[in-house]
């Protein structure tokens, strides 16, 4: 059973910084694209970035493209997500999630994380 769980969330002022980590466990994840979403309070889920395990290809979303780094450390199983120059409007919930396959829909990941808060005040 695959088991995702993130850390490194928090309180920070804007123009700060957080490195999010997702521990992987319970699979070979060669083949897996992983990624990272969000969810504000009073909307819907969005996805943030994501990479695949084996090539390590990225992708970012606008909103959040030039400020936030994936990568991923393959010994470790672990994925990163750097946050820089926060804004309040990156106050959500983050989720880690993977994909058994680079090609899966961002809105059909298989498996999530419990999530873990990012709040950012001005």
């Amino acid at each position: 059973q695959v088991q995702l769980v993130e850390s490194g969330g928090g309180l920070v002022q804007a123009g700060g910084s957080l490195k999010l980590s997702c521990a992987a466990s319970g699979r070979t994840f060669s083949s897996y694209a992983m990624g990272w979403f969000r969810q504000a309070p009073g909307k819907e889920r969005e996805f943030v970035a994501r990479i695949n395990w084996g090539s390590g290809f990225t992708a970012y979303a606008d909103s959040v493209k030039g400020r936030v780094t994936i990568s991923r450390d393959t010994a470790k199983n672990t994925v990163y997500l750097q946050m820089n120059s926060l804004k309040p409007e990156d106050t959500a919930v983050y989720y880690c999630a993977a994909a058994q396959t680079v090609w899966t829909p961002l809105n059909k990941y298989d498996y999530w994380g419990q999530g873990t808060q990012v709040t950012v005040s001005l």
